[in-house]
């Protein structure tokens, strides 16, 4: 069926297209984007069963991160907000609900489309004020989600980056990211660019319950793999390392062997973090997928966000031991200040495989 034919009226009640062709009814949750600036439409369509995707059209596309953060960027690229990934533990999930979605499935469900970002973007970057600060993209949801392969925004936005001079980092799990690696090898002439792949786990099956939009870890493996065979470094974020699930010395050297094998450039690993939102939705599935660790964990983090200190010691000591066995010990997996200055004749450009410099931080 035709994309456009599965349009939502953003009135309630059924909507017609350009062809006259009535569409279905409305969107699920959509009265909360009544006030949402630039809606154009909403879209429901059987490729992609159970979402509803919102194309707006967007004023900047450039955020800045507000002075006084933690992260290691000062300016983020989201062309989507919400992510099909549905991944259970997914920190962003709060951020939905500025739009008055809720953090559990309308964050995995209601995908906000910015069809415009990548012309936006370009005027952006060509303001005399913009002095090429790196770029973040990936930081909230995935630029390589599977409406990607729908609504193509990377190439333009990567393009825009690359042309303005401007470095950019991208941090994803979604296999997409193949189909533009040619752009990015070319890219990488042109700025710095620094590639990472989220992966924290091998086992299948729980991959399928705790993430299950996402693409296997199998599929993963293979990325880092084409990625580093096109001549491009690539880091892994092995975050988040899920307590009593994915923390055994058995799921951690399964973890650390396949990312030696498929290449990966350094490996950076942490923690669950259960910031509010996350900690109510991933609680809820732990108590359907796995009772019996629901008192564990309410030890474990008490009312806070993150682990005990105690344990996190533990952990940092177990994966500084298959940091060092497997190839990976001063490696920092993944940051966004990674990337390293284009030469006039550049070689492939390796990152994430270095020591950090004095200062610089990791995304987590």
């Amino acid at each position: 069926m035709r994309w456009d034919a599965q349009a939502l009226s953003p009135k309630r009640g059924p909507a017609s297209d350009n062809s006259g062709l009535s569409a279905p009814g409305p969107a699920p949750a959509l009265d909360a984007l009544l006030p949402l600036a630039g809606l154009v439409r909403s879209i429901s369509t059987p490729e992609f069963s159970g979402v509803t995707f919102h194309e707006v059209t967007a004023k900047s596309v450039l955020n800045k991160v507000p002075s006084g953060s933690a992260m290691p960027f000062e300016w983020t690229v989201n062309p989507y907000r919400g992510c099909s990934h549905a991944c259970v533990y997914c920190f962003a999930r709060k951020s939905h609900t500025y739009l008055e979605f809720d953090a559990g499935q309308d964050f995995d469900s209601q995908v906000v489309v910015k069809i415009n970002a990548a012309e936006v973007l370009r005027k952006e970057l060509a303001k005399p004020s913009w002095k090429r600060p790196q770029v973040a993209l990936g930081t909230n949801t995935d630029p390589y989600q599977r409406a990607e392969g729908r609504y193509a925004l990377m190439p333009g936005i990567i393009r825009a980056l690359a042309d303005s001079g401007t470095p950019f980092s991208i941090l994803t799990k979604g296999t997409l990211l193949a189909r533009d690696i040619p752009l990015l090898k070319h890219a990488a002439t042109q700025v710095p660019v620094d590639l990472g792949i989220s992966l924290a786990m091998t086992n299948e099956d729980l991959a399928e319950l705790i993430e299950p939009g996402t693409p296997s870890p199998r599929a993963r493996l293979k990325l880092i793999a084409r990625l580093r065979d096109a001549g491009l470094g690539c880091g892994v974020m092995a975050m988040p390392i899920l307590p009593w699930l994915t923390d055994s010395d058995e799921a951690l050297d399964s973890l650390f062997t396949a990312l030696a094998k498929a290449g990966a450039t350094g490996v950076t690993a942490g923690a669950l973090y259960l910031k509010p939102g996350t900690r109510e939705w991933y609680m809820q599935w732990l108590a359907a997928q796995h009772p019996e660790l629901v008192g564990k964990y309410r030890r474990l983090y008490g009312q806070g966000s993150y682990a005990s200190k105690e344990y996190r010691t533990w952990l940092t000591g177990r994966i500084s031991h298959f940091k060092a066995k497997y190839g990976f010990k001063g490696t920092s997996g993944f940051s966004h200040r990674n990337a390293r200055p284009s030469e006039a004749s550049p070689a492939p450009i390796e990152l994430g495989a270095s020591t950090p410099l004095p200062g610089q931080q990791t995304l987590f």
